[in-house]
């Protein structure tokens, strides 16, 4: 198989390539569990204000010049209300965390340790603007969901496998049409989250999140 080449977009190779991430992610997405009728406009709005914040990262996965996944980050204090509300409703300190958006890769290219590259860049880019933690959030589908293949695989172990584990209670809701659908509809969206740390000290979650503001 040819090399996959990765790499952080930023400026113009950015921008030159905000219409292929909004067509990745609707292609990735439409699978279950997200199951998401995405449009190009929504797309493109959405990832040109997301690369606008301040540290914001963005990792593409290239076939030759073509892109076939991408992993975005950024910090949590510039992600949208919906992200950031149940945070602050627990009075936690945003400062200390960054947020984690999509990874998402083609499925002809999976099963190749891309998966694996993306979470070592966006955790290594969070140490270096300074985050204590990492966040991110994933759509809660029950098991026996109408939609759902026979070889559906959930993620969890391996988001366990690089460290994060689910926080009870933490979530938030999204809306997006569904497939088939015209009108967007809430999901629940569950948040994972990681201590981040050069040192291997075994601080714990908790005691990071309770650290007074």
């Amino acid at each position: 198989m040819p090399e996959i080449r990765v790499e952080a977009l930023t400026g113009d190779r950015l921008k030159a390539h905000l219409p292929d991430l909004a067509r990745l992610r609707i292609e990735v997405f439409r699978e279950y569990p997200y199951l998401y009728e995405g449009s190009l406009e929504y797309e493109e709005r959405y990832l040109q204000a997301f690369a606008a914040s301040a540290n914001t990262l963005i990792v593409g996965a290239f076939d030759a010049e073509t892109l076939v996944g991408v992993s975005t980050a950024g910090p949590l204090p510039s992600q949208m209300e919906e992200v950031t509300s149940p945070f602050r409703e627990r009075g936690l300190d945003l400062q200390r965390y960054f947020y984690f958006g999509e990874s998402v890769l083609l499925r002809r290219f999976r099963g190749r340790g891309l998966g694996v590259r993306f979470f070592a860049e966006r955790e290594a880019h969070a140490l270096r603007c300074g985050a204590e933690l990492a966040t991110f959030c994933a759509v809660v589908r029950p098991s026996d969901h109408p939609a759902r293949p026979s070889d559906y695989r959930p993620l969890d172990v391996f988001w366990q496998r690089r460290g994060f584990s689910s926080t009870p209670g933490l979530t938030c809701t999204l809306r997006w049409p569904e497939l088939g659908e015209r009108d967007e509809t809430e999901k629940t969206m569950q948040f994972w989250t990681k201590i981040l740390t050069q040192r291997g000290d075994l601080t714990s979650a908790a005691t990071l999140e309770k650290r007074p503001q």
